[in-house]
């Protein structure tokens, strides 16, 4: 099993022309990302539409992108839905079928569970596998807040959630569970341009947008911050932070990833409905951006 890192890339899912899922896309560009600096990538989430998903497609590109990647990265896979025992069940044929290296477990969507429940949600996906569990909290697209002491019973209770991506975008809170963690469990940013101040109160690294054309220096910006070289940190967040912020603002996530990759001529497809494609003035604020940013430090085009 590989170990999950620091940087960690919610990779989006390719799609073809007819809007199928593009797997063998989906392997070389996980195989690209580990080679600009990723040390693993997360399938199905948000970045991934796994909304827009079927069962078996999930499940199928979990298999192929491990089958790809082996153990030269993680690839966790995004098996957290509203539903408490659908969850379970694609968390565990998750593991046992396509053999992935940990899950990710976003909070219930829609359905706005108490923190009880919550709990109780998380325990039973967690409890019904043997591999790591991220935990997910994102109020913005959920609808509902995981508190840091409800966070915090789960890290302490529950032996293999190993940590949580945290995009409350509440420091203080995000410091109380770094705080009260138990050794060994760790805080993964959930939002690119919070990375380096979540970094700065003993955050472990996070699960990244950006990275999918500007992994190295991602990399290199969370190593140098732990190698005490916080002015080149802080130049290379700041030498992002415009590019970061468009990928998060432009339009929903993750419209302007998929623009900025194609315009990269990574071919990743389109966008299933109910999102689409940036177009007028949101794909013309994002090429903008990009031209800054560049150049891109990965190895693009892939092969398509």
């Amino acid at each position: 099993m590989a170990e999950i890192g620091r940087l960690l890339t919610a990779m989006v899912t390719p799609f073809d022309e007819e809007g199928k899922v593009g797997y063998e896309q989906a392997q070389r560009l996980a195989l690209a990302l580990l080679d600009s600096g990723s040390d693993g990538v997360v399938l199905a989430g948000t970045t991934g539409e796994a909304p827009t998903l079927s069962h078996e497609e999930k499940i199928r590109l979990f298999g192929l992108v491990k089958q790809a990647v082996g153990d030269r990265g993680a690839v966790i896979a995004g098996t957290g839905t509203y539903n408490t025992a659908e969850s379970v069940e694609l968390s565990r044929e998750a593991e046992f079928v396509a053999q992935v290296d940990g899950l990710l477990l976003t909070c219930p969507y829609y359905n706005r569970p108490p923190q009880g429940d919550l709990y109780a949600h998380f325990s039973r996906i967690a409890s019904s596998v043997p591999i790591p569990c991220i935990l997910y909290n994102i109020p913005s697209r959920t609808g509902v807040n995981m508190t840091a002491e409800t966070t915090l019973k789960l890290l302490e209770d529950i032996p293999n959630i190993v940590g949580i991506k945290e995009a409350s975008g509440d420091l203080g809170q995000i410091g109380r569970v770094i705080a009260g963690a138990p050794e060994g469990k760790y805080v993964w940013s959930g939002d690119d341009q919070l990375t380096l101040p979540i970094l700065s109160i003993g955050g472990h690294g996070v699960i990244c947008v950006v990275s999918h054309l500007f992994g190295k220096s991602m990399k290199q910006m969370i190593q140098a911050y732990l190698e005490g070289d916080v002015v080149t940190a802080r130049d290379t967040h700041l030498r992002l932070l415009p590019f970061m912020s468009t990928l998060m603002t432009a339009a929903s996530n993750p419209i302007p990833i998929k623009y900025a990759l194609n315009e990269m001529r990574v071919r990743v497809g389109g966008l299933r409905l109910p999102l689409s494609e940036a177009e007028g003035e949101v794909a013309g604020k994002i090429q903008q951006e990009l031209l800054k940013a560049l150049p891109v430090d990965i190895a693009y085009p892939i092969p398509a």
